[in-house]
């Protein structure tokens, strides 16, 4: 089991809203996919996943403000 978390983003900038999910869960997920679409006051990204397998759990929803470090999704 895999926690994907938010990464580090810019200085000074310590949170951000889930955007848009590319993947639902149970979907095979493979490393660099990018998972989900976050945004700042200042920019949206995309966060790419480290590794591959299942997209077991999506912890965080579309519109939920996380901070760097917090669990998005489980991947198993």
């Amino acid at each position: 089991m895999i926690e994907f978390k938010l990464p580090e983003l810019t200085e000074g900038v310590n949170e951000a809203v889930v955007s848009f999910w590319h993947f639902k869960e149970g979907d095979a997920v493979q490393e660099g996919d990018e998972l989900v679409e976050m945004a700042t006051d200042k920019a949206a990204f995309n966060v790419p996943l480290k590794a591959s397998g299942v997209l077991k759990r999506i912890v965080a929803k579309e519109g939920d403000t996380v901070k760097v470090g917090d669990v998005l999704a489980i991947i198993e």
